[in-house]
C-alpha cells in the first residue's frame, strides 16, 4: 500500500491478495478471522494485525487467550478516521513502518460502517470505490487483506456492491468497470447563484466571505490550486455552498484519464503542496471527478467539509 516500503524486485513480489468475509454475528467473525490470522502467523512476515470494532477485537482476544499476544489489534475507529483517500494514506504509512519486504503482512480490516463510511449513500459509494481501486493501488505488493463486512452495520446493498470489488467472490468487476459505473450517477448541478471566480487563488477570499475560518480558507484554497495545477488549464471556476461545506467546481480543457488520480501515495508520508490531487483528496471531505463526453474536458468538484 505504499511506494515507500522496502520492496523486493518486482519479479519476487507476491501479488496483492484481496479477500472478503461476510458475517452476521461476532461468532461468525471469529470463525472467519482465526484461520486468516493463523495463516499470517505461519507466513514469513511480521505478525498479522486485526483492525476491527472493539467488540470484535474483544471476542478475538477471548478466543485466542494467551495466543492473542502474537497478534496486533487496532480499533477501527483509530484506523478509519476520515475519507477513503485518508484510509489509503493510513495504510501506506502503516506498511512503510511495519510490513515485511514487498509489503508482506496479513491485515484483517473491518471498515467502520457505523461511522463515516455508512452515514450516507454517498459515503458508502466512496468506500466501495476505495475497495475497487485497492486492487490497482496495491497490486505490486505482497500484502494479504481480508475485508470483513458485518451485515448488521453494512447492510445488504453495501455487501453486494463490495463483492464486486473483491476478486474471488464470483461477481468481481474490474476496477475500470465498477468505478465507471459509480461515476454514471450525475452530480447535482451547481445552483444558478453559483459565483464565478477569476482563478483558483480567489477561493480564499470567497470562502472567508462565507465565514470559513482563515486557516481553513487557506487550506481549502491550496487544495483547489493543487487540483487546478495538476489537471488544468481551467476553463471556468464555479463556487457555492455555506461554510464549512464550501464547494468549488473546476471545469477543465481536458479529461482526467487516470482512475487513480489523487489516490497514489507520494513518497512523503504527509500531505504537502506540490502533490496535486493527492493533496486535494487528503484535505477535502469530497472530491468528485467526472469526465464529459468524448472530446470534452472533465469537471473536478471539491467540497471542503
Amino acid at each position: 500500500m505504499s511506494s515507500s516500503t522496502n520492496a523486493r524486485p518486482a519479479a519476487a513480489r507476491a501479488p496483492f491478495d484481496h479477500r472478503m468475509a461476510v458475517f452476521g454475528s461476532d461468532d461468525a467473525f471469529v470463525a472467519a478471522a482465526l484461520p486468516f490470522l493463523a495463516e499470517g502467523l505461519a507466513a514469513d512476515e511480521p505478525p498479522p494485525v486485526a483492525i476491527a470494532a472493539p467488540a470484535r477485537l474483544a471476542a478475538l482476544r477471548d478466543t485466542l487467550g494467551a495466543d492473542a499476544k502474537e497478534i496486533g489489534f487496532i480499533d477501527h475507529t483509530d484506523w478509519y478516521t476520515g475519507t477513503a483517500a485518508n484510509a489509503v494514506a493510513q495504510g501506506a504509512g502503516y506498511l512503510a513502518a511495519h510490513a515485511g519486504p514487498g509489503g508482506r503482512i496479513h491485515l484483517l480490516m473491518e471498515p467502520d460502517w457505523a461511522g463515516r463510511a455508512g452515514r450516507s449513500a454517498r459515503e458508502s459509494t466512496e468506500w466501495i470505490r476505495y475497495e475497487s481501486l485497492a486492487n490497482l493501488l496495491f497490486a505490486p505488493f505482497g500484502t494479504t487483506a481480508l475485508c470483513a463486512y458485518d451485515t448488521r452495520t453494512a447492510g445488504p446493498a453495501v455487501v453486494d456492491a463490495a463483492r464486486r470489488a473483491h476478486p474471488g467472490t464470483g461477481v468481481y468487476e474490474q476496477p475500470s468497470v465498477l468505478v465507471r459505473e459509480l461515476d454514471v450517477v450525475p452530480l447535482p448541478p451547481p445552483p444558478l447563484s453559483a459565483a464565478r471566480l477569476p482563478g483558483p487563488e480567489a477561493v480564499c477570499a470567497w470562502s472567508a466571505g462565507l465565514g470559513l475560518p482563515a486557516a481553513d480558507s487557506e487550506l481549502f484554497t491550496s487544495a483547489v490550486v493543487e487540483a487546478a495545477t495538476a489537471h488544468g488549464p481551467v476553463i471556468e471556476i464555479l463556487a457555492w455552498g455555506e461554510a464549512p461545506a464550501c464547494l468549488v467546481e473546476l471545469r477543465l480543457c481536458r479529461a482526467v484519464d487516470d482512475p487513480l488520480a489523487g489516490f497514489v501515495p507520494p513518497p512523503s508520508g504527509e500531505p504537502a503542496p506540490g502533490q496535486g490531487l493527492w493533496f486535494t483528496r487528503q484535505v477535502c471531505a469530497y472530491v468528485d471527478v467526472r469526465d464529459g463526453v468524448p472530446g470534452d474536458g472533465a469537471r473536478i468538484r471539491v467540497q471542503y467539509a
